[in-house]
């Protein structure tokens, strides 16, 4: 088993003046839980760090329900500590890895960065990437009694920094996991691009024996409202317990700490900027929930079986002169000029609707598609699909050789940039045959 300490930090973070002075009259340390009363009330929760410029006249507490609340110190009457404290500043826990056994399924748990892979800034407020794979395990004790566990710092990096030179070493860092012999491999990364990242992979990584799970955080690690725990123990235990192959997105399913949904890798968005649930299938269900307190998978849709006898095929190269323009009222055709007299091989275009883009740009997509260039069309809606045939706009851009692709459209940019880099001339054919689930 495991043994873990939590090592209680005497300062009280941020705090100064009128409310710093308060907490230590009370004795209260950061990360002691307390019973804070207030005119009208109480409120029980966690004492949180502030950041060096937050004023002096309020502290914070953590809530059970995870959220932060601030509290007026004209307003407290008494702050009544309760039993324990919790380092909630300390990137190490100090914990001690013990118990390892060889019957645990292999999960190899990669880490790319993002904020599941960072801890808060208490000087400046921000977040900042702090944490390696091995640190992660050591934040989620629980991990052990699931799976045993290799953790491999590939890279730190925020997701809006990932290029496609950083999904090629990771889906070549997947590949060899996979050939060592891993019954699965979880990979953590920043939530912002993580759905253009699982389209990569699985376009990248074919005829798959194993789960391929990519894993992110709303909220840093390092909070007590983070989501990142909770997340990462549904990413491996379906990685370790699934009957699936293939790549798959693991999020929170609601905003509470319920359960975790399970997307295909070509199927899924995120479409808020905080919330726990803000990944999405489109057009579909996600093809699982976890459970992680009964550790039950309810699996919803059928995707390929796990099967370890399967060799992994790896194609993991990306056309860097690939383009995804979103088109938008006024829009200036020279834009679609540029990309054609600097090289580029393949555009995708996110039109409105059905699939439309102002005829002002049918002269410029015209040339476009003469020089060689490959361009598709999607649509802005989220959900639904194109039919460009309804209306004169969609059928004249169809006349010009525009391309309709029922994918989302950050999946048909990746899936182009693939289809061009590993397939040259057979790219036409490739973009309009199903590879991995990715057709709505």
């Amino acid at each position: 088993m495991l043994e873990y300490i939590w090592y209680v930090n005497v300062e009280v973070t941020g705090y100064k003046g009128r409310a710093y002075s308060l907490l230590k009259e009370r004795g209260v340390v950061l990360g002691a839980e307390v019973l804070v009363r207030v005119n009208g009330g109480e409120y029980r929760g966690i004492i949180m760090p502030r950041y060096e410029l937050a004023d002096d006249e309020h502290i914070v507490i953590k809530l059970r329900n995870g959220y932060n609340i601030g509290l007026h110190i004209d307003n407290i009457i008494d702050i009544i500590g309760m039993e324990g404290a919790r380092d909630i500043t300390s990137t190490h826990t100090g914990l001690k890895r013990q118990d390892d056994s060889k019957e645990k399924p292999r999960i190899a748990l990669i880490s790319t960065g993002g904020t599941i892979a960072s801890r808060i800034d208490y000087r400046t407020g921000g977040v900042r990437a702090a944490l390696s794979a091995d640190e992660l395990y050591t934040m989620v004790p629980e991990l052990n009694d699931i799976a045993s566990i290799d953790t491999y710092p590939l890279m730190q990096e925020y997701s809006e920094n990932i290029t496609h030179r950083h999904w090629s070493m990771i889906a070549e860092d997947v590949k060899e996991k996979i050939e060592q012999g891993y019954d699965g491999v979880v990979v953590a990364h920043g939530t912002d691009t993580m759905h253009y990242t699982s389209a990569a992979l699985s376009f990248a990584l074919q005829n798959l024996p194993v789960p391929v799970v990519l894993v992110g955080s709303q909220r840093s690690s390092d909070r007590p409202s983070s989501d990142a725990s909770l997340n990462l123990l549904g990413s491996v235990l379906f990685a370790s317990y699934a009957d699936a192959a293939g790549v798959f997105v693991s999020m929170h399913a609601e905003s509470s700490d319920d359960r975790i949904a399970l997307h295909i890798g070509t199927k899924v968005r995120k479409n808020h900027t905080s919330s726990r649930d803000a990944f999405e299938s489109i057009d579909t269900t996600p093809i699982a929930y976890v459970d992680v307190d009964s550790k039950s998978i309810d699996m919803r849709v059928r995707v390929p079986r796990r099967d370890k006898s399967r060799r992994v095929e790896c194609r993991s190269r990306f056309d860097d002169k690939t383009a995804l323009l979103k088109f938008y009222p006024n829009f200036d055709p020279a834009i679609i000029e540029y990309l054609v007299s600097n090289g580029y091989r393949g555009l995708v275009i996110e039109g409105t609707g059905l699939g439309h883009v102002g005829s002002y740009c049918f002269d410029a997509l015209r040339r476009a598609i003469d020089s060689g260039m490959l361009v598709y069309m999607t649509s802005q809606c989220i959900w639904g699909r194109l039919r460009m045939s309804v209306y004169s706009t969609g059928r004249d851009l169809l006349n010009i050789g525009v391309v309709p692709l029922n994918m989302l459209s950050e999946v048909a940019y990746v899936k182009l940039s693939w289809a061009l880099a590993n397939f040259a001339d057979e790219a036409r054919s490739i973009m309009l045959k199903d590879t991995a689930m990715e057709f709505k």
